[in-house]
């Protein structure tokens, strides 16, 4: 039986604005609209189920923002949000759940401390939380793991990592290719078909580069379980509807 498959509308939050980054760069900053609200909602209204909702400010500086905003999306729309930036203990996750999150999205501690990430596995469930490993190519080609909003590299390798948590019960990841992060320029298929077969049992979701409805297609047809889509909705590149579609529900 194939793996379900799920299309995440994401919305990036900046000082309460909805933006985009190139490359996770802070100062290469596409500001959209200073409603976030409503631009979930508008996503909910064209059929979507999931929104990624990212608190920017957070994942460089820690301490979620955004607790109104997800309680106000999630009351407003009935969507369910998986969401994250500067998520550092239990608590924080307990926190998110409680606002109303279906899914925890862990980054940086989630590269840092592996050892505490696996015990909110336990804590929690596999299905409330998710670890983000975003990535890119060191100078030797190893796909290495940026934290701290990007501006800092972990010790360990993406591969590595990966094998940890999947031996830990995690079920649902998302690996951000940052090169291709806000450039429309297509996702890095090689890495989710090896990220795939690594670890065939993880619900990966591809993030970073999605621009039409063929990378969709293309995204479930590499083993993927799901893709984000961020700059291409919010540019009317694709839409929701058609994003959907390919969900195969």
């Amino acid at each position: 039986m194939s793996t379900p498959f799920t299309v995440y509308p994401a919305i990036d939050v900046r000082g309460g604005a909805v933006v985009r980054l190139l490359r996770g760069d802070y100062d290469k900053e596409t500001r959209y609209t200073d409603d976030p609200v409503a631009v979930a909602t508008s996503y909910a209204r064209s059929g979507a189920r999931w929104l990624h909702l990212v608190d920017l400010d957070a994942a460089r500086a820690g301490g979620y923002t955004l607790l109104d905003t997800l309680t106000r999306i999630v009351d407003t729309t009935g969507l369910m949000v998986q969401t994250g930036g500067g998520v550092r203990s239990a608590d924080d996750v307990q926190r998110l759940l409680d606002a109303g999150a279906t899914r925890v999205v862990v980054g940086s501690l989630a590269v840092e401390e592996p050892g505490m990430v696996t015990g909110w596995l336990e804590t929690f469930g596999p299905e409330q939380v998710t670890v983000a490993l975003d990535t890119r190519t060191g100078d030797d080609g190893v796909w290495v793991l940026p934290t701290a909003g990007w501006t800092s590299v972990a010790d360990q390798d993406l591969i590595t990592t990966l094998h940890r948590y999947d031996a830990s019960g995690l079920r649902h990841v998302l690996c951000t290719d940052i090169g291709r992060d806000g450039t429309l320029s297509g996702p890095n298929f090689h890495l989710y078909t090896m990220l795939t077969r690594s670890a065939p049992h993880l619900q990966v979701q591809a993030s970073g580069g999605a621009r039409d409805v063929d990378d969709v297609r293309a995204a479930r047809r590499h083993g993927c379980a799901g893709i984000i889509l961020g700059k291409a909705l919010l540019e009317g590149r694709l839409t929701v509807t058609q994003a959907i579609e390919e969900e195969g529900l």
